[in-house]
């Protein structure tokens, strides 16, 4: 330990400025001290509360603990009619098998009357392999005027990519929506069709694909930017080394997906242009607020879980009483086929009434106050689609048409190149519009 410093010998001046310098040293030391405690408040409140869970948060199923159950035995299964594969309505071939013998005494059957006893399919699948025509052009000296001429090739014949369009058609469909990777589509390639196929050829596939899908996508966006109601989620996607973000619009039998760089409110503005739908439905993303032109509708199915998280965390008193609202709600959702309009005007000024009782309580726990704070800034966007017949609760429309593409993330890793992300959502949007268009 350093000796004291002698301060005997200092001036007055001297000590007057020393002094001035502690003082200043002791302020920004118990600044950082209020700091420093805060921040442990802080952590010793998220040690006490729950974990973060599939059904109180956003948190993937996949990443879920199920409990495990205890262990008991089956029910004895009961007699029932027996279950088998309907026969094919529309065979290739059919065989009427005759019987020739008697089975029992071995008399000779084949001329008396008989009538269908059974019937049953042989499913197979023929030898596959490849198809391939050999187009040979001929041509010779034109004998009028000495010229050279050659044969014009047959149309879808043309010269260029040996493939043809049945071919490519099955690469972009394992690639991009089985989610086959090259190397083992090429290996499937050889091994299932005998065709050898490098990746580089996968990849000059895919890449000549790109004109048409894009042609595709873009009446699809043209339908979409012609709704009134608008849906929307996006989820992360790699693209490189880098986070990109994979966002979907829909609404009723057609979805666009676009794959961009950002999560703010420019893809959103870039995908809408000067269109705004009316209703607007996703969760509370700011960069999904502000784009209806009439109103928005946040996702129920959030908030319940974000309430659920508030009850696992101690608040008995508020958090309950939002969940079970928001459950109401979405029963009288499903109701509104057989419900008037003043009906569902009625049940909305209650679902009002109901949520204005609950704001006059004090939450339990940091949890709920932040589950009330929540509940006071977007309530205004809670009931809308009770009176809004198109309008989902929530916003797991989004969420089922971006499960693709997330699975699609974990087997594949995503995209080496930017184009082949691009190419990817516009695949993605053919193939779920063709889905609900039932195509």
């Amino acid at each position: 330990m350093a000796p004291p410093p002698e301060f005997s010998s200092l001036s007055s001046s001297e000590k007057d400025a020393l002094i001035a310098t502690l003082l200043a040293r002791i302020e920004t030391l118990m600044a950082e001290n209020a700091e420093l405690r805060k921040r442990v408040g802080e952590l010793e409140a998220k040690l006490g509360l729950p974990p973060k869970t599939p059904d109180n948060s956003g948190t993937p199923p996949s990443l879920g603990q199920k409990a495990s159950q205890e262990a008991s035995r089956k029910p004895k299964g009961k007699p029932h009619a027996g279950a088998h594969r309907p026969l094919h309505p529309d065979p290739t071939r059919k065989r009427d098998v005759m019987a020739s013998n008697c089975p029992h005494c071995g008399a000779d059957v084949s001329s008396v009357v008989q009538t269908k006893l059974e019937a049953y399919d042989r499913i197979e699948i023929p030898a596959i392999t490849p198809d391939v025509t050999r187009v040979e052009l001929y041509g010779g000296i034109c004998p009028c005027c000495a010229e050279r001429f050659k044969a014009t090739p047959p149309e879808g014949l043309e010269p260029g990519s040996p493939f043809g369009p049945n071919l490519k058609a099955l690469v972009v469909y394992l690639h991009y929506h089985q989610a086959i990777p090259l190397a083992r589509l090429a290996g499937m390639m050889n091994d299932l069709l005998g065709l050898d196929i490098s990746e580089g050829a996968l990849v000059n596939i895919l890449n000549r694909s790109r004109k048409a899908f894009a042609k595709q996508a873009s009446l699809i966006r043209a339908k979409l930017l012609s709704s009134t109601i608008l849906e929307s989620d996006e989820t992360g996607m790699r693209v490189g080394k880098q986070t990109w973000w994979n966002w979907v619009f829909h609404h009723g039998d057609s979805a666009a997906f676009v794959i961009e760089q950002s999560r703010g409110k420019a893809v959103v503005e870039q995908f809408l242009g000067e269109h705004r739908p009316d209703i607007w439905v996703s969760d509370r993303l700011a960069a999904q607020m502000g784009w209806a032109k009439k109103d928005h509708q946040v996702c129920l199915a959030h908030l319940m879980r974000d309430a659920q998280y508030a009850i696992d965390a101690g608040d008995d008193i508020f958090a309950p009483g939002v969940k079970s609202l928001l459950q109401d709600a979405c029963a009288i959702g499903r109701r509104r086929p057989q419900l008037a309009d003043a009906t569902l005007r009625s049940y909305t000024r209650k679902l009002d009434d109901k949520l204005d009782a609950l704001l006059r309580l004090s939450p339990k726990g940091s949890q709920g106050d932040k589950l009330k704070r929540m509940v006071k800034k977007f309530r205004q966007y809670f009931f809308v689609f009770v009176t809004n017949r198109d309008v989902p609760p929530t916003n797991n429309g989004s969420e089922q048409a971006i499960r693709p593409c997330v699975i699609f993330r974990k087997v594949t890793n995503c995209f080496r190149s930017q184009w082949g992300a691009k190419l990817y959502a516009d695949i993605r949007s053919v193939l779920e519009t063709a889905r609900r268009r039932g195509i």
